[in-house]
């Protein structure tokens, strides 16, 4: 099952507008009302989702709520992840450490960092089936996202946009307001553009040493971790080494995995993924790999990824990214 730290649960009902009864959804998730917080303590993804929605219903400033939990957050309270984020020498070291230990704090986020024309895009992949509570959580990681960045770099931080999957909740200018840049919606994407200047910063307490240490603490949180946490990553390598023969079946890739193929699709739906999302990410991934890196026509960067016709792929892709994959190679060089 996608788990999530239970660091967020605390945090979302700390930021509720006074007034506001928390303390029976927090029993409901089997926390203790008043702590400790501990981030290592997990929560199920579905539930946390179901929390979320509830709460903002119950608060009069619901709207913003997701926001403003996200401006609570500090990078301390992350445990070794935050402070390895704290340590980075630049936020470039810090963004990449959440690719590589974000599952620390659950198995329901995952954060990659691509390069573009523009900047660099820090992306998000959240587990989940789509739910109102989810998309509230999503704009709550990027108002989190960005304040840590805000509060670890030497300089001022503002992003260059902001992007959400989804539509806006409510008068858009609300989120332009508090992330100081354009926000963009039904954008194909949850991310966070930063400008190469601003990467490239230094942090104020970027120490490489002391990253190191908590880089080693952190390898060993991750390899103490269920085997489930990585098993989509582990899917979606399976299916992206194949796509250029056809999209696989869920067989062909349950059989690579040594494991049968219902067990493959309970334990996926046990995350909130399932597989035809998975095949999704990994021809995205492939697709925007080959448009970046490589000078294949769009015929064949279709059929590298799995699709019979280029009017198929440039619909799927324009369903990925908000934009055709002309576009895309044009604004990545």
């Amino acid at each position: 099952m996608s788990q999530i730290t239970s660091l967020y649960v605390y945090k979302v009902a700390d930021q509720a507008s006074p007034g506001v009864e928390t303390r029976d959804l927090i029993r409901e998730l089997g926390l203790p009302v008043d702590g400790p917080i501990d981030p290592t303590q997990m929560v199920s993804s579905a539930a946390y989702y179901g929390f979320f929605a509830e709460l903002v219903d119950r608060d009069p400033d619901g709207l913003v709520l997701p926001l403003r939990i996200g401006a609570a957050m500090r990078s301390d309270e992350y445990g070794a992840f935050g402070l390895a984020w704290k340590s980075a020498p630049t936020l470039r070291g810090s963004f990449t450490r959440a690719e590589r230990y974000g599952h620390v704090l659950g198995s329901a986020e995952t954060y990659s960092l691509e390069k573009t024309e523009e900047g660099f895009l820090f992306n998000l992949e959240k587990a989940g089936d789509g739910s109102r509570g989810m998309l509230l959580s999503n704009e709550a990681s990027m108002s989190a996202v960005t304040t840590i960045s805000e509060e670890v770099s030497a300089s001022r931080f503002v992003p260059m946009a902001i992007y959400f999957k989804h539509a806006p909740l409510g008068n858009t200018s609300v989120y332009e307001s508090y992330f100081g840049c354009p926000v963009h919606f039904e954008s194909g994407r949850d991310a966070m553009l930063v400008s190469n200047e601003s990467i490239d910063t230094p942090n104020k307490l970027g120490d490489e040493s002391i990253a190191r240490f908590f880089d080693q603490h952190l390898e060993l949180q991750l390899n103490s971790l269920k085997g489930d946490t990585e098993l989509q990553q582990q899917v979606r390598r399976a299916v992206a080494n194949v796509l250029s023969e056809g999209v696989p079946k869920l067989s062909r890739i349950a059989s690579e995995l040594k494991m049968g193929a219902r067990t493959l699709q309970r334990r996926l739906s046990e995350q909130g993924y399932s597989f035809q999302t998975i095949v999704d990410m990994a021809q995205k991934d492939l697709a925007q790999r080959l448009l970046r890196e490589t000078d294949y026509s769009l015929a064949e960067v279709a059929f590298l990824t799995g699709f019979a016709e280029q009017s198929g792929f440039t619909r799927a892709f324009k369903r990925w990214a908000g934009q055709t994959p002309r576009s895309y190679r044009l604004r990545a060089r």
